[in-house]
């Protein structure tokens, strides 16, 4: 067991006013129109969309304008519109996955999207420093799904 094992999972949740199989389609098949790529991507402004193959097994792929792709990851689950997990290791190898969980709960006048986010021993020596810019950076993200969402909705 490494000394970050037992780092605590980054967790955070948001809700919108959209069924759940809606937001799962925003978050999944419609994310280039709201991922935040200038600040969390491969390409940063270059980034032109985020790729699921919808199935078990499936990769998840950074796509920038030239065509140019970099895997993210590899989908472990696809359970739409529940949610999905995978490993995540955008731009790095497989072995430094962490495992990435996403849920969509259908509540009171919409969904509750809740980001689960561990396995940060993966990250060996950077595990902490990756596991605290992972706490501060989902909030932004969610924050731009959840703008999308309004738009959607209104």
């Amino acid at each position: 067991m490494t000394p970050h094992a037992a780092l605590p999972a980054v967790e955070h949740r948001v809700r919108v006013a959209l069924s759940p199989a809606v937001a799962f389609d925003l978050f999944t098949r419609q994310i280039a129109r709201w991922w935040p790529f200038a600040g969390h991507s491969c390409y940063g402004d270059a980034a032109a969309d985020i790729e699921f193959e919808p199935r078990e097994g499936g990769a998840v792929v950074e796509i920038a304008r030239d065509g140019s792709r970099m895997p993210w990851g590899r989908l472990i689950a696809w359970d739409p519109p529940d949610g999905f997990a995978m490993h995540w290791y955008p731009g790095l190898d497989a072995d430094q996955a962490t495992l990435l969980a996403v849920r969509f709960t259908a509540v009171d006048g919409g969904t509750e999207v809740s980001v689960h986010h561990d396995g940060w021993a993966a990250r060996g020596e950077q595990a902490v420093a990756k596991r605290d810019q992972y706490d501060s950076g989902w909030p932004t993200t969610l924050a731009a799904f959840v703008a999308c969402a309004k738009e959607k909705h209104a």
